[in-house]
Order: C-alpha cells, then sequence, then structure tokens
C-alpha cells in the first residue's frame, strides 16, 4: 500500500519541535529518551563532526523533511528508519543488506534512526573475540565518516507511528477519523466493509483499509497488503483525515500486529473474527498465531481502545476475550448459537439464494457492557429481539453481519434506536467483492470466493449445501511458496463439503503447479478420486466446472477472490476469476 505524499509540504521540522508539539506524552516520553541516550553514545560525535551542522547543533536540532522507510524513496534531508527485515532469509544476507541499506541512505538523509545496532552491523563477519572491542571501535569512526549520524532505536517500532503521524499533524493538524480494527483468519475483508457501509448509511463518512481496497468507500485502490508498513498506514489515516472521514474500518492482519504496523492509530472497537490454520510458514505454531491476534485487545498497545467485540463461538475466543478484560474494555459477544448467552444472537436463521431472514436477539444494556439475558424468559427474548433481511450469502455471513452491526452499535450512542435504524439498513449492503460473490447465469448459481484456509472452504461449502437442490462443485487449489503442510487440509475440507471437487493451480508463485496438486491429493481415497477432477490450468478447471454442472448444481470457485492477478515465477499475469467465469458462461451459453 502506497499513498502519495507529493501534496504534503516539505518545509523542515525538528525532533525537539515534534516533542513539544506532541500531544501524546507517551510520545514525548519516548523521544526525550531516545534524545538523551544518543547524545551519551559513542556516535553523538557523528554530529559535531560533520561540516554540514553547526558545532552546536545536536541530534535533536537537525532539521528534516519527512520520515521513510525505503531507501529507494528517500529524499534529501529525509529521515531513514531501518528496520529489521522479517523476510526469512539467512543472517549475513540479512545483515548485508541492511548494511547497503545504511550506506545508500546516509548520503541522502538528515539522520537516520536504525532499529539494528549499527555497530554490530557493520563489524566484520570473520572479525574474532580478541578483536573484538578494536573492531568496534573501527566501526565507530566509520560511522564518524558517513555524511549523517546514526541513532541506534532498538524499540522504536514501540512509538514509529505515533511518531510518523507527530510528524504529519505538525505540519497541517486534522482531525483523525475512528478506527475500528477487524482481526482474525476468516471475515475481515466482509466485516471491514460491511462496518462502513453500515456506519456510512447511518450518516457517517466511511473508508476501508485492507484486501480488497483502501480508500473511501466507492472510491477503492487496490491494496498490495492487508495491512501496510507503517509509513504508509499513518499516510493513509492522515489522507483519510483530510477528507474529512469519519471513520476507517481495517483488516489488522497478524503480520501487521506482529510487526506493530499499527502501532498509533486510534483503534476504537476492535473485532475478532476466527482463527483456523493459516500462516503457519510465518507464526512458529496456533498458539503464537492467536497470541499475535490478541494483541488488537491490549490497551498498551492500542491506548484509545474502548470495546471488544469477539465471536463467541471459536474455539480460541477465551485468549481475546482475557485480553480485552485485562484492559478494561466493553467486551461484546456475537454467536449463531440460538442458546448462546452472548451479546448479540442470531435467534433464527432462514437462507435462501436471495439471502436470508435473522431474528437478532440482542442483550446489551448500555455502552458500559452490562448485559441481561434469560433464554427461559420468553417476554425478554422478545423484547430484545429484531428482524434483519440480509441480502449476504451464506451461514457465515450471518455471523460477520452480526459483528458490524455490534461494532456500529459501539460506534453509536443510542443502543435500542441505532439497532432499529442498522436493521432498516441492512437489505442495501453490499457483500464485499470476490466474498461470496454471485456471478449471473441464466441457470445454475455460480459463486465467486476468497475461501483459501481449509476452514474458510468448509464454511462456505456447508453454507452453500442448504441453498443446493442439485449438486455442489468446488474448484480450488493452493498458493505457491506458502504453508505446504495445509494442502492435504485444503483438499479434504473440499471433497467434505462439495459433491464435486476440481482440483487446479492458485498462485502457484515459484512452485510447479503439478507439485502442489501431488501434495494436496495425499491421503485421497479411491471414492474421493472418484468425485475429483485434476486441471493444472486454471482457466480450463472454471471453463470445466461450467461445461459440466447442471441446471440444479452450485459452483464455487474459491481461493482467489477479488484478485485480479495470477502469481507465476516472480510475474503476475492478469487473471480475475469473476470475469474468467463470465466469459466461460457466456461461451457454454448460459450468461
Amino acid at each position: 500500500m502506497t499513498v502519495s505524499t507529493s501534496s504534503l509540504n516539505r518545509t523542515t521540522v525538528t525532533l525537539q519541535q515534534l516533542v513539544e508539539s506532541s500531544k501524546k506524552h507517551s510520545l514525548q516520553q519516548a523521544l526525550t529518551a531516545m534524545i538523551a541516550e544518543f547524545a551519551q553514545s559513542p556516535l553523538a560525535q557523528t554530529v559535531s563532526t560533520h561540516t554540514r551542522y553547526n558545532q552546536q547543533d545536536s541530534i535533536e536540532a537537525i532539521p528534516f523533511h519527512q520520515f521513510c522507510l525505503d531507501s529507494r524513496q528517500l529524499k534529501t534531508n529525509d529521515v531513514f528508519v531501518l528496520l529489521k527485515s522479517q523476510a526469512l532469509q539467512s543472517q549475513t544476507r540479512h545483515s548485508q543488506k541492511s548494511r547497503d541499506y545504511l550506506i545508500q541512505a546516509a548520503n541522502s538523509a538528515a539522520f537516520i534512526l536504525s532499529e539494528i545496532d549499527p555497530i554490530a552491523l557493520l563489524t566484520t563477519d570473520d572479525v574474532n573475540a580478541s578483536s573484538l572491542a578494536d573492531d568496534a571501535q573501527s566501526v565507530v569512526q566509520q560511522l564518524s565518516a558517513l555524511p549523517c549520524p546514526v541513532l541506534y532505536v532498538p524499540h522504536i517500532r514501540d512509538f514509529l507511528g505515533d511518531l510518523i503521524q507527530s510528524r504529519l499533524q505538525y505540519q497541517q493538524p486534522v482531525t483523525l477519523p475512528a478506527v475500528v480494527a477487524v482481526t482474525g483468519t476468516n471475515g475481515k475483508t466482509t466485516i471491514s466493509q460491511l462496518v462502513a457501509q453500515l456506519a456510512q448509511l447511518m450518516g457517517m463518512s466511511s473508508a476501508v483499509m485492507g484486501t480488497a481496497g483502501n480508500g473511501k468507500l466507492g472510491a477503492l485502490v487496490q491494496a498490495s497488503h492487508t495491512t501496510g508498513d507503517a509509513l504508509a498506514v499513518q499516510q493513509f489515516l492522515y489522507q483519510m483525515g483530510q477528507e474529512n472521514a469519519d471513520l476507517l474500518a481495517l483488516e489488522a492482519s497478524s503480520h501487521g500486529l506482529d510487526q506493530q504496523r499499527l502501532q498509533g492509530m486510534p483503534v476504537s472497537v476492535a473485532i475478532y473474527t476466527n482463527l483456523s490454520r493459516d500462516h503457519l510458514d510465518y507464526h512458529a505454531d496456533m498458539a503464537e498465531y492467536a497470541a499475535t491476534k490478541a494483541k488488537l485487545f491490549d490497551k498498551t498497545h492500542f491506548s484509545e481502545l474502548t470495546h471488544a467485540i469477539i465471536n463467541l463461538d471459536d474455539e480460541h475466543a477465551q485468549i481475546m476475550l482475557d485480553m480485552a478484560h485485562a484492559s478494561a474494555l466493553t467486551v461484546w459477544t456475537y454467536s449463531l448459537n440460538p442458546s448462546s448467552n452472548a451479546t448479540f444472537v442470531a435467534a433464527s436463521i432462514n437462507p435462501s439464494l436471495q439471502g436470508v431472514e435473522i431474528a437478532v436477539r440482542y442483550n446489551v444494556s448500555d455502552n458500559t457492557g452490562n448485559t441481561h439475558v434469560d433464554c427461559t424468559d420468553s417476554h425478554q427474548d422478545k423484547a430484545n429481539t429484531i428482524t434483519v433481511i440480509s441480502p449476504l450469502l451464506g451461514r457465515f455471513n450471518v455471523a460477520n453481519l452480526l459483528a458490524a452491526i455490534a461494532a456500529t452499535v459501539a460506534l453509536g450512542s443510542d443502543i435500542d434506536q441505532d439497532i432499529e435504524r442498522i436493521a432498516a439498513v441492512v437489505p442495501q449492503l453490499q457483500g464485499a467483492v470476490g466474498r461470496m460473490q454471485r456471478v449471473l447465469s441464466h441457470e445454475g448459481c455460480f459463486i465467486v470466493d476468497y475461501a483459501h484456509t481449509p476452514d474458510a472452504l468448509q464454511q462456505v461449502l456447508a453454507s452453500l449445501k442448504t441453498h443446493c437442490d442439485g449438486q455442489l462443485w468446488a474448484v480450488f487449489g493452493c498458493g505457491g511458496d506458502r504453508d505446504a503442510g495445509k494442502r492435504p487440509l485444503m483438499a479434504q475440507a473440499g471433497l467434505a463439503g462439495a459433491d464435486q471437487v476440481i482440483l487446479t493451480a492458485d498462485n502457484p508463485r515459484t512452485e510447479d503447479p503439478n507439485m502442489i496438486l501431488q501434495d494436496m491429493q495425499a491421503g485421497m481415497s479411491a471414492e474421493q478420486y472418484q468425485r475429483t477432477h485434476i486441471e493444472p490450468a486454471r482457466q480450463k478447471a472454471i471453463e470445466y466446472a461450467v461445461q459440466q454442472a447442471a441446471a440444479a448444481d452450485i459452483v464455487v470457485i474459491a481461493g482467489k477472490g477479488h484478485e485480479t492477478y495470477q502469481e507465476i515465477n516472480h510475474v503476475r499475469y492478469d487473471f480475475d476469476d469473476s470475469v474468467v467465469l463470465q466469459n466461460a458462461l457466456k461461451q457454454a451459453g448460459r450468461a
């Protein structure tokens, strides 16, 4: 995700000015400590020995323009922030690349803030213990010879977002939008977009940030990452403030939370959807994955948090609940179990291919989080139940809608009145692109969905099975260069939920699609093979499904959803499942 800064004023500022102007006490403390630590370090001499600075200047008085996290985008007199690489690569290669970034940036930067110890970074790899002290002294001299000073700030991620936003606000103060953040394996995109739509239908100007794009509703720009880096996130937040957005609904990925890319975001409402196997090529195990998600409910990370909205049906919900309660948040829960004592409950669900009718029981007495529920008291249930007509297909979208309704209520002030107003506008909602997206046809039902985990695929198929009078078809694959352990699990999820399965390529990246498909077939039985068609070429697989499906069948093209490309050997080729499907339907005379 990139945000143009061409309109930003290139006037200069100093760290001392940011300290004095910042309204965040925590940032003031961090900057003051950083400046004081640098003043006592051996690197402090790098300022006074440079002719470009006055002898009396210290690091806090050096003027600069903006912060930059990418040395390729660095402009003269910007501050370069050197962060540790998160890529899975050898330590030697990591050090060499970081060293190159440091030396390259020093030629243009006003100064450098480094998360990596610059002395360790510039120390030769083959130095032995006996000469380590001499080598370190030599490195200090090397640093002194650089065109700009370097500050070692090992905990810079703890306040980097605040620092960047402080610089933006110093230039031209704007009112930032309230932020609702959604985390979980599945449902983030749909819920964030539903929250933004509901808020806008309730009179707020809304924006979204995530997998399906960034921007105000109706004007999204495709994003490269679910959660951008700290600079891109803060610039986008500031841009939305400039455009007078009242609300920003964003997706909080586990990578983004782990790397503190959302630090400094004014998140007031946090939502947890669910947790299933994903990203285990990044996280050590599911416990670490869950703990990372729980950071969104930690008020030490997000000081403006007020509400936590948590899916009570998920097996990992307690981890989120414990963190939310420890942070003294108002905790609301939601559930699809009619007998649940959750704050928002789907008391009944009546699906059709046009959507679903839901009886929503809510048990919130006020915005302090106090709830009241008595499942034996039918009068009480009736008094707190409202009927909602949703155009969204799928049982899991009922859960997504409950989360979005709860979050929108949390943004308001009058619970009963707000819920009635929200229920009235739900029929106007539109699903996120590539999420249970129906592609029109004369006969049959054809769906494009982003489901790319075993749990998500299972939920999509289970939801559509209740609508299906004929056979349910599933077309999907697995991405290359990612967690290979989930490949057979994906195949088994598809075979458990669908009558007919077509295995094909997803984004092979640098892997052979046939090898990925071979991994997916591990453990398949003879009966399962009889229901499986294997076609590595995704376009041909979609065309095959269109040709073979009967008029009463439902076909799901899963895995890529909103994506408009297929990545093969580092090249992204144009490929949009919905477009390919539309063309196949036309060729078959079904559109």
